[in-house]
């Protein structure tokens, strides 16, 4: 099974648009990877990281997953590393893939009403 699982991923990242979408989620999937390493260092069960934290087992499944639709609030995610020993640390790091382009002030104000 595992063959036909790295099979299909290598299929998968041959088509371009799937690779940029795959490379865009790297650092999101990475940081759920911590968060479950985190937890099964601690040794807790996702039952008890909810008794600590003062939720249900099925928001710290949410907490847990890649789910899209569920962004946790800082203040959530320093309460379950609290509950396993650990700290967030939240910075800005630059990118320097991207550099950033200058608009002019008329495009600004033109992006910001699209937006609105």
């Amino acid at each position: 099974m595992a063959s036909s699982l790295k099979q299909f991923k290598t299929r998968a990242l041959a088509r371009t648009d799937v690779k940029k979408a795959y490379d865009e989620l790297a650092e999101e999937f990475a940081f759920y990877d911590q968060v479950l390493k985190a937890r099964a260092e601690s040794g807790l069960t996702q039952a008890e990281v909810a008794a600590r934290v003062g939720t249900t087992q099925s928001a710290i499944a949410r907490l847990e997953s890649a789910e899209p639709k569920h962004s946790p609030s800082i203040a959530t995610l320093k309460k379950y590393a609290k509950a396993l020993g650990y700290k967030v640390e939240v910075r800005l790091v630059k990118d320097e893939r991207r550099p950033i382009t200058r608009s002019s002030p008329r495009a600004a104000k033109a992006a910001a009403r699209r937006s609105a």
